[in-house]
């Protein structure tokens, strides 16, 4: 278990490199899309759709990492004022539900990915990309946050972490 745990830790933290790669690319290419557009006075053709279809993969992508540095928004009030027992399977219970909306979404995404990698879908713009390319990014960013609740789901069983990271001490 601690291999899978460490495993998809690893996998998440890649994810947020490579989200964060992403976001430093958008703004780049709108740097550039400001400089040719305004400065040198000619058109963009790709900028915009390509920082569009960017900043949407870094957020699919990037989600695993979200998740396991817990930077996501968190209304803990409840699980503060719960007990031990209680907080644990209200983490399970959340996890399962998260775990299971995750499968969902990682499942379309596929079916949307492989029907326009199939039937070579392409953007009605001038760029006309390939969008196989794009949707991509969900079922990868999805698939991998579903790892990353499995490997949370298992931490809060085996004791490996408290139930929402809360310990006995933090409470109110």
């Amino acid at each position: 278990m601690n291999a899978f745990i460490k495993l998809v830790a690893a996998l998440s933290k890649i994810c947020g490199v490579a989200a964060s790669v992403m976001v430093l690319l958008a703004v780049l290419v709108v740097c550039q899309m400001v400089v040719v557009r305004y400065g040198l006075r000619q058109s963009s053709i790709w900028q915009t759709e390509f920082v569009t279809y960017l900043l949407i993969a870094a957020t699919f992508i990037g989600s695993p990492y979200v998740l396991l540095t817990r930077g996501h928004v968190n209304v803990d009030l409840l699980p503060l004022y719960l007990g031990r027992r209680a907080r644990f399977w209200l983490a399970l219970v959340a996890s399962a539900m998260a775990l299971a909306f995750c499968l969902l979404l990682a499942r379309a995404g596929y079916e949307l990915w492989l029907e326009s990698w199939e039937k070579d879908w392409l953007s009605d713009t001038v760029w006309e990309v390939r969008l196989w390319i794009p949707y991509l990014a969900m079922p990868i960013g999805f698939g991998i946050l579903s790892l990353q609740y499995v490997a949370d789901i298992i931490s809060v069983v085996t004791g490996r972490e408290m139930p929402f990271g809360i310990d006995q001490e933090d409470m109110i």
